[in-house]
């Protein structure tokens, strides 16, 4: 790897181009580089997750509303919507808007946290899609996933953004420009290009997460790979972009990041070196923000140590910055107590989902979040004693850049009303790659069977993982395979007018 020095210039001080982050990222895409061989089945892994997740949320509103956006935009020999007729074809940028939405609408797909946050499982459904429409094989796919997983891991590593309140997307919508690039084997300027109107398009701000948290979170990182692929479309036809876009004078990094004084450090891969930062990304066991899923696993195991709930007079989390100040009291947002606030809300509330976990000994991505059982009253006491601290050791362990130290766990203190205290802590997830018990291929799969149950059928749940598990040896044209049919009755629709 090599770390690259990013930092703004003046604009009478001409940058090469060849130096700037945008070009660099361009070359390691354009690079053709050997794949690595468990890089390849965690793609695929990635993918089951990603159907897993799709599939389960198709009748949820925001789902079908994007949904019935797309179904406007037919095209003969476009990409597939998941759930709908393999009979049907629409434009390829409609459907990642669509099926991006759908991985991402129950927060239950991979992630990858250092300097900033990532759900690097945003970049399939745009490759899918363009993939699709362009015909190409299941390894010009998996080249390009595994490019997209390299540029934003090596990203988020590199380059705060939660800091100046600015969404995780904008690293989303370079990874999605690197990785069609790779995929389609567009030229190392093409890729440049592409990158820097991706990124200038893509920067929003963190209101999506904040607060009153609406069903945009949920379309957010489709907006983004939507908006990836019409930059690729514009840049082959001979377009430019603003440049250079991290480093200019009045460049994302000059005006809404660190300024023109910032320093920042971004690890690439050398050109031509086996791309494997996917391998760093781990998914969710549990539908909720990623920094609880080590605390449901510790909420689970303390209900076996607290005899009576009733006797806890308050519960103290010690845990990193990030987790205090996003999902935490940190975060000082009333909603994050509110029994009424939305489900978008509550999975990014720790205070409520410790408290359920702690309570059922148990998560599950519908049951976990119904307005009768945010509203119970045991759980509302529960839910209100709790308070989160920022412990500096914990916010160490949160950004050790030793993958097999990194942790995004806490330390609970329950005190019960006679003053004893129960401590218990924990530094990962169980189904953290080092965790007590890393998720693997059969984990996905019982993901998938478990998450598509009633909604599927199963000779088309057992062709899908016959396929997607053969992904390399698709040929051109093939990727249609990959799309998952539901019957038309099961799928619920939204006929309301809208512009289309």
């Amino acid at each position: 790897m090599i770390v690259h020095n990013v930092k703004v210039y003046p604009s009478k001080i001409h940058l090469p181009k060849k130096n700037q982050l945008a070009w660099k990222i361009a070359e390691i895409a354009s690079d053709n580089s050997k794949l690595d061989k468990n890089a390849i089945e965690m793609a695929i892994n990635r993918i089951i997750d990603n159907a897993s997740v799709a599939i389960a949320s198709l009748n949820r509103r925001p789902v079908i509303s994007s949904r019935e956006m797309a179904l406007k935009h037919s095209r003969k020999n476009g990409a597939l919507l998941f759930g709908v007729s393999k009979k049907l074809k629409f434009d390829c940028e409609w459907v990642a808007w669509s099926n991006g939405t759908a991985v991402r609408e129950l927060d239950f797909h991979d992630t990858f946290l250092a300097a900033d946050y990532s759900h690097p499982g945003d970049n399939i459904p745009p490759l899918l899609s363009v993939a699709q429409q362009n015909k190409k094989s299941g390894l010009d796919l998996l080249r390009g996933i595994i490019t997209a997983y390299e540029v934003q891991v090596n990203l988020v590593k590199g380059i705060c953004l939660h800091k100046h309140k600015v969404d995780h997307i904008a690293h989303l919508g370079p990874s999605v420009a690197a990785g069609l690039g790779t995929m389609l084997r567009l030229n190392t300027e093409t890729i440049y290009q592409s990158v820097q109107q991706a990124l200038h398009t893509s920067v929003s701000t963190r209101q999506s997460r904040k607060g009153e948290i609406s069903s945009w979170k949920a379309y957010a990182p489709a907006h983004a790979g939507k908006l990836a692929i019409e930059a690729v479309d514009r840049v082959m036809r001979g377009e430019g972009a603003p440049s250079p876009i991290y480093e200019g004078e009045d460049s994302v990094i000059a005006r809404i990041l660190d300024g023109k004084k910032a320093l920042y450090k971004v690890p690439l891969p050398k050109k031509g070196q086996t791309k494997k930062a996917i391998l760093e990304t781990y998914t969710k066991e549990y539908s909720a923000e990623y920094q609880s899923q080590a605390l449901i696993d510790l909420a689970k195991k303390l209900k076996k140590k607290v005899q009576n709930l009733n006797q806890i007079k308050k519960i103290d989390i010690y845990t990193s910055h990030h987790t205090h100040y996003v999902i935490g009291t940190g975060a000082n947002d009333p909603q994050k107590m509110d029994p009424n606030a939305s489900r978008e809300t509550l999975d990014h509330s720790i205070m409520y989902i410790f408290a359920v976990a702690l309570e059922d000994g148990s998560w599950h991505h519908v049951k976990s979040y119904t307005k009768a059982r945010a509203k119970r009253k045991s759980t509302i006491k529960i839910w209100r004693s709790i308070k989160t601290h920022e412990d500096k050791i914990w916010t160490k362990k949160y950004h050790d850049p030793n993958p097999k130290k990194k942790a995004f766990g806490a330390k609970v203190v329950i005190t019960l009303k006679d003053g004893k205290k129960i401590i218990e802590e924990q530094d990962r997830a169980d189904a953290h790659p080092y965790g007590s018990r890393p998720f693997k291929r059969q984990n996905y799969i019982n993901k998938f069977l478990t998450l598509t149950e009633n909604i599927l059928d199963k000779k088309e749940s057992d062709r899908f993982l016959r396929t997607v598990q053969n992904l390399k040896k698709l040929k051109p044209g093939q990727l249609d395979r990959l799309n998952i049919e539901v019957k038309k009755s099961k799928l619920k629709r939204n006929l309301r007018k809208g512009i289309f």
